[in-house]
């Protein structure tokens, strides 16, 4: 698999995107420390690994209160061609419902970098640092739309804002090199055989801008729970390099707060 596909479908399974601009709000968030979910990652049609996304303690990052949200992505090693064990971590504020950055380690086929991305001022700045292994670390800064936010955050914030038959979200995303507008849709309701048992679930159209390997022939569908948690329980996505599914396998619910508490 592709590192910056990693990265995109562990998004778009945990994933969307929450702008800034206040919504109305459950009482409950849908999500807390403790959660977590594994998917099984098909590529063409064939098992190519899993991704694990937890939700972890409370801690400080930047000094700022926040939840780890750890998605960890790793190769079938049947298939073992190309060893892949990622991690990326998004530093999540519940107080303001956004990601503060993120850490992305990167290990494919025995070669390790690691990437970190602070937002600031609202997500209007992003502070990026990027290192090789064996090589000096690289500085950028980038300017965003207002309410910027990595792809692993996303769904984490769309689920927290509940999701509305009919409804259609344009937020912004930022990748950590590339800045592009994420536009949701939500299609109808079907029953759906999952890991939680048959559910009624949301189908969600998804719209990004990726070019080259990771474009997608048509619409990203992602599918979550109707139920107040709005549990993210499979995605397809039919790219340039091939066509993904990511489907729940196991899932333990976490701890549920009042919003922002």
């Amino acid at each position: 698999m592709h590192t910056r596909f990693n990265v995109a479908i562990v998004g778009l399974m945990s994933a969307m995107l929450s702008s800034s601009v206040a919504l109305a709000q459950e009482s409950k968030a849908a999500f807390g420390p403790g959660e977590q979910s594994l998917y099984r990652v098909q590529y063409l049609g064939v098992t190519a690994g899993t991704a694990q996304i937890t939700v972890g303690a409370p801690m400080k990052q930047w000094g700022e209160q926040v939840w780890p949200i750890v998605s960890l992505a790793k190769s079938d090693p049947v298939i073992g061609v190309w060893p892949i064990k990622d991690k990326f971590v998004s530093y999540w504020n519940d107080a303001a419902q956004r990601s503060l950055g993120s850490d992305f380690f990167v290990d494919e086929n025995n070669k390790r970098r690691r990437q970190r991305v602070q937002l600031k001022e609202a997500g209007r700045v992003a502070h990026v640092v990027r290192q090789r292994e064996g090589a000096a670390p690289t500085e950028a800064t980038h300017e965003l739309p207002e309410g910027s936010m990595d792809l692993a955050s996303a769904t984490f914030a769309l689920r927290n804002r509940g999701i509305a038959d009919g409804q259609e979200y344009t937020y912004p995303v930022f990748t950590g090199s590339k800045s592009f507008m994420l536009r949701a849709t939500v299609d109808g309701r079907q029953r759906m055989k999952t890991a939680l048992g048959e559910r009624e679930v949301f189908r969600v159209k998804l719209q990004t801008q990726f070019s080259e390997k990771l474009q997608a022939r048509r619409d990203i569908i992602a599918y979550f729970t109707t139920d107040p948690s709005h549990v993210p329980v499979r995605v397809e996505a039919d790219l340039a390099l091939g066509s993904i599914v990511a489907e729940l396998a196991e899932y333990k619910q976490g701890r549920l707060m009042a919003m922002n508490d």
